[in-house]
């Protein structure tokens, strides 16, 4: 969701009887771009975004398409949707009347006769592919599809960016972009639905799947704008024009290059858009935002927060040790780490500031949670099942092997946290200004549906399976709550997961043009020789040149898409230097999601300095700071692999055990406060420097590490007993 929502008030809630601080903190936030329909457009607009949601549902279990006509209508459908949600530009004021450039809707409706048009001839088309043609002429195709089809895209993209009207108020170059998506569509429908699909790539493709191709790249990107802001678009139009410029660069950047004709004929393919990264927004992603969404209407989201309130709300920094139990948590389902900071840290940053913590640190503990939440598993915000369809390692194995490294960072942030409340000497919250645990216990039962969920997928359900009970127990289990789930409430939590789904859809779509340039051109093998070069030099150094391309890469994306995009430049490139599949992806995906705690485009940093009013630099950094874990842990996973669960039971208790004790000293180092006492430069260069060599895992390293701890300790006591004889 975009990073400028603007969260409903009712969010943060006055403590009632039973002192329950979380009111609809799971709401969905109200991006600043979405119109606020009302009446019977409203209903039109609910009813589209049900049946959105129920054709997955019912598809993914009942009746299973074909696979690429299912993802074309997955994308489309969030394309139609999107444009009728989302503006273009920005809406007027009370000042400037209803309506501004009031041209762009006379440009608009003369922009959607040849959209319309376009529409008629794929319906023309078909007709002709039934009666038993084999090819649709050129002439056809080009003038009377083609050349329409792409006028009426750029007129309707142009002109949305000029029409602005008032919120409850529809766009008619947003229409003419929705009659497009449909065109698009229905033209792939018919066309990969026949023998054509087996000339994508070649010469014999018909020019219609090319036209249809660079109009769907161009509103796939203008939504994408739209929902996730500049940065994904600047990155997908970089690598097209590297398709055309290749030829022209020099070095190992130069290829052959590529037609403008034979490349998109392929990019609308399982080799780009209708590639990986559709063929998990479309299963796994869009199923965990329905059971996010009914989760969220029978208010578990609510439960969460509140429960995480009552266990550590009275310890000192209390809210701070909430923010991370309960963002994780959220974030784990949610699938964006700023989506998740809006709608959790609006509770925990205000309550953070109330005990004490600055606006920079309230607004990085929130980050860093949320961001943690994308690395936790089951579900690690969508990545592990990325992971899964990527590499074609088994989903249970991912999860697991994740265990470890979320206890890490999760241990990490919650030391950094308790250390600036003991050094600061915060108070937790009083016991009347929390909820009562053992009314909150009473209701564990909430959990049922997470519970559900883990035990299917781990005894061998599949993931559309386990999903799937995992949504249906949560309407069941809700009837055990004061929230119970009739036929209304289902329908709205089916027409919220629409909502929800718009904006991963489309970056899902938006990363697959990139994945299908890296495909298609070779770069990603150019890059991997270029790290076995370096790799000759240093393989660590080569190691930290990957890291800083996945954090480069990741910036400014939700998870899914950076991580697909690193995946397919880096991850293959580590596989070559020899390190196991399995490693080498999770040491992208760790430094893809840190990319939103990474200045300078810390996207969840930036959604949490808007909730606390800090300065958004100094909040990314200090987030950075707090989740420096994040930074290390994915190194030590080329030493140490029983820290992804690959070795014997006592290597496996041994590194987890050596890293968590590496992690609380990294942490004291960092922060500055070891042993009660605030730490001197040399005790946290003592401290940092114990701390690597226990998370690397090998004997030696873990004597040593314990050796610079004992020192350290002994320096802090000599303090501490000068300070208290001084």
């Amino acid at each position: 969701m975009s990073t400028n929502s603007q969260h409903q008030e009712s969010s943060v809630a006055l403590p009632d009887d039973d002192h329950m601080l979380a009111h609809n903190v799971d709401e969905e936030p109200i991006e600043g771009n979405r119109r606020m329909f009302e009446g019977g457009m409203l209903k039109f607009v609910a009813l589209l975004a049900i049946a959105y949601s129920s054709f997955h549902l019912y598809t993914l279990n009942i009746a299973p398409l074909e696979t690429w006509s299912y993802r074309i209508i997955h994308v489309a459908g969030a394309l139609v949707l999107g444009f009728i949600l989302f503006a273009g530009a920005r809406f007027v004021s009370a000042e400037e009347g209803e309506a501004r450039h009031r041209w762009t809707t006379w440009v608009g409706a003369v922009a959607m006769l040849p959209a319309l048009y376009a529409l008629y001839q794929t319906f023309a088309f078909y007709q002709q592919v039934q009666g038993g043609a084999m090819r649709i002429p050129v002439e056809l195709e080009t003038w009377h599809f083609g050349w329409p089809l792409l006028a009426a895209t750029a007129a309707g993209i142009v002109m949305s960016w000029f029409h602005q009207r008032q919120r409850s108020r529809f766009s008619v170059p947003d229409l003419t972009l929705a009659i497009c998506s449909v065109a698009v569509a229905g033209y792939f429908l018919m066309a990969y639905n026949t023998n054509m699909r087996m000339s994508t790539g070649t010469s014999f493709a018909p020019i219609g799947i090319s036209f249809a191709a660079v109009a769907g790249t161009a509103l796939i990107m203008e939504l994408t704008r739209r929902l996730a802001g500049m940065a994904l678009v600047v990155i997908a139009i970089v690598f097209l024009v590297y398709v055309f410029a290749g030829p022209y660069l020099p070095g190992f950047l130069g290829y052959p290059g590529l037609s403008v004709q034979r490349f998109f004929s392929q990019v609308y393919t399982d080799a780009g858009i209708l590639g990986p990264t559709t063929a998990v927004s479309s299963t796994y992603i869009i199923l965990f935002i329905v059971f996010a969404a009914f989760l969220q209407a029978s208010k578990v989201g609510d439960y969460f927060v509140n429960f995480a309130f009552a266990a550590a709300g009275r310890s000192r920094g209390g809210p701070a040790k909430v923010s991370i139990f309960a963002s994780g948590l959220m974030g784990m389902i949610n699938g964006t780490s700023a989506g998740n900071v809006v709608s959790t840290g609006s509770l925990t940053i205000p309550l953070m500031k109330k005990v004490g913590y600055s606006k920079q640190s309230a607004g990085a503990v929130e980050a860093a949670a949320s961001t943690g939440g994308q690395i936790m598993p089951p579900i690690m915000g969508a990545g592990a099942f990325i992971m899964a369809e990527i590499t074609g390692i088994p989903y249970s194995e991912i999860a697991i092997a994740a265990i470890i490294p979320a206890i890490l960072y999760f241990a990490s942030v919650y030391f950094m946290v308790d250390f600036e409340a003991a050094k600061t000497g915060m108070r937790g919250m009083r016991e009347d200004e929390l909820p009562n645990l053992k009314r909150l216990a009473k209701q564990a039962y909430l959990f049922i549906p997470i519970v559900i969920l883990i035990v299917a997928l781990f005894i061998g359900y599949s993931v559309i399976r386990a999903g799937t009970l995992a949504t249906v127990s949560a309407a069941v289990v809700s009837w055990l709550s004061p929230n119970k789930m009739g036929i209304r409430s289902i329908l709205h939590a089916l027409e919220i997961a629409s909502y929800m789904a718009i904006q991963i859809i489309v970056v899902c779509a938006a990363a697959g043009v990139i994945v299908g340039v890296i495909s298609l051109t070779g770069v990603g093998a150019r890059f991997s020789v270029l790290l076995l070069d370096v790799a000759e030099a240093s393989q660590l150094l080569a190691l930290v040149f990957a890291m800083f391309i996945s954090i480069l890469l990741g910036m400014g994306m939700p998870t899914t898409a950076a991580y697909a995009v690193a995946a397919s430049v880096v991850a293959p490139g580590l596989v070559q230097l020899g390190i196991e599949p399995l490693t080498a992806h999770f040491f992208v995906f760790y430094f893809a999601v840190v990319s939103a705690i990474t200045p300078p485009v810390a996207l969840a940093s930036y959604a949490a300095a808007g909730i606390s009013g800090a300065n958004a630099m100094e909040t990314s950094v200090a987030s950075f700071r707090i989740g420096i874990a994040a930074f290390i842990v994915p190194f030590m996973f080329f030493y140490n692999s029983a820290l992804l669960m690959d070795a014997g039971w006592f290597e496996i208790a041994r590194a987890l055990i050596t890293a968590t004790f590496g992690v609380y000293m990294l942490s004291g180092g960092v922060l500055g406060w070891f042993a009660n006492i605030s730490a001197s430069w040399l005790t946290r260069i003592l401290l940092i420097g114990a701390a690597l060599m226990m998370i690397e895992g090998g004997l030696w390293t873990d004597l040593g590490g314990i050796g610079l701890a004992v020192i350290s300790f002994l320096i802090q006591r000599e303090r501490k007993h000068g300070l208290a004889t001084a």
